[in-house]
């Protein structure tokens, strides 16, 4: 009894086994089938990747800096004279010319002091016409009157006649001085915020002026550029003045465009870097004084370069590559080698050929001889979507 108890054990213990080897036979087949089910689909549907042309164009080849913006001129407006404000004729933030009304000093008494002089004037002619008359009469008197009286009557002829001479030159510095209680404008520019109001007085000798007003119109742009690009960029400045974009700092919206105007006469050594001075005419004053803003001075152009996008360049552990699409449509691997790179392009020393197609996006599933379907990339940047070829 106890013998037949332990056959049915065993005979149990080998129908599990068996069930347990039928079950992982039909498991392990089921995962050999669908992996093959898988391999046979991704070869028969390849992947989906964008591709861009490899272009030969012409290519600016840009320094790139951040600048800030210079007025070429800024005055601080001061009185030259001394006197209460009567009137401010400018409005804060308005865009005068020069010789714009500013402000009014009370005139009244450099009108007086002109007044003055005028007479003393008047007064000093009527003196010498006198002075004239005793002369002559002197003269006609002959041998009865003496040469003392003669030369003495000589003598404040020239005298009055100095003094009308200096009488001309008071009225002409009294009516400058009566001029500078109109204040006007020096240069033409923007008038910043008020400093005195009407009522108060004011003086020549004050340094706090009325206002400042700023040039905007030209204006210029003081950025750097390496030291070692200084040789290339007098080689261009000697040819034409080098073309100069102002950019806004996030680099999203073009500026102004104008020229390379001065490279300063040393290089910083600290720094290892040159101070350059562009101008831009700024008539839609896109530029204001003291904004910090970037800048691309363009030194030369690349003709007939090999230029991929960007988005092509691949960086691996052997360097930089791109996938090509070969005739057959199958990822080919190229490894390139980039000189220059701007504005979302690269120019390929090597690697690639013009004509060829590169894969933009999508490149992460790709391997080299992987199976893909194409889309190219539209060209307008502001465009997302894609052509199917």
């Amino acid at each position: 009894m106890k013998k037949s108890r332990i056959t049915r054990w065993i005979l149990l213990i080998l129908a599990v086994g068996g069930l347990g080897y039928f079950g992982w036979q039909r498991f392990h087949g089921e995962s050999h089938e669908t992996a093959a089910n898988s391999a046979q689909k991704t070869a028969r549907n390849p992947v989906r990747v964008t591709v861009a042309p490899v272009e030969k164009t012409d290519f600016p080849v840009y320094l790139t800096s951040l600048g800030t913006v210079q007025a070429f001129n800024t005055v601080v407006v001061r009185s030259r004279v001394d006197g209460q404000i009567d009137k401010i004729a400018f409005t804060e933030g308005q865009l005068v010319s020069q010789g714009d009304l500013l402000a009014e000093i009370d005139p009244r008494p450099y009108q007086a002091a002109l007044d003055q002089a005028k007479a003393k004037k008047e007064q000093d002619e009527a003196n010498l016409a006198n002075t004239n008359l005793d002369l002559q009469r002197f003269l006609k008197l002959g041998e009865f009157a003496t040469r003392q009286q003669i030369d003495t009557q000589r003598s404040n002829v020239s005298q009055l006649t100095a003094q009308i001479a200096a009488d001309a030159a008071a009225i002409s510095n009294a009516a400058t001085q009566l001029d500078y209680t109109a204040i006007k404008a020096p240069i033409s520019g923007v008038v910043g915020l008020r400093q005195v109001d009407v009522g108060n007085i004011v003086n020549a000798a004050t340094q706090t002026g009325i206002v400042t007003i700023t040039q905007i119109e030209p204006i210029a742009v003081i950025f750097t550029a390496p030291e070692e690009q200084l040789p290339y960029i007098n080689e261009g400045q000697a040819a034409s003045p080098l073309k100069t974009i102002a950019i806004t700092t996030d680099g999203k919206k073009p500026l102004a465009e104008g020229t390379l105007a001065v490279v300063n006469n040393q290089v910083d050594s600290t720094s290892g870097t040159i101070r350059l001075k562009a101008v831009f005419a700024n008539k839609d004053h896109a530029l204001w004084p003291g904004q910090s803003v970037s800048t691309r001075l363009l030194v030369k152009t690349l003709k007939d370069a090999t230029v991929v996008p960007d988005d092509a360049i691949q960086h691996g552990a052997e360097g930089l590559y791109v996938y090509t699409v070969n005739g057959d449509n199958k990822a080919e691997l190229r490894k390139v080698k980039v000189s220059q790179s701007i504005d979302g392009r690269s120019v390929v020393e090597q690697g690639v050929s013009p004509g060829q197609q590169v894969i933009t996006s999508g490149q992460f599933k790709v391997q080299p001889g992987t199976l893909v379907s194409t889309a190219v990339a539209s060209s307008d940047p502001a465009q997302s979507k894609v052509r199917q070829e």
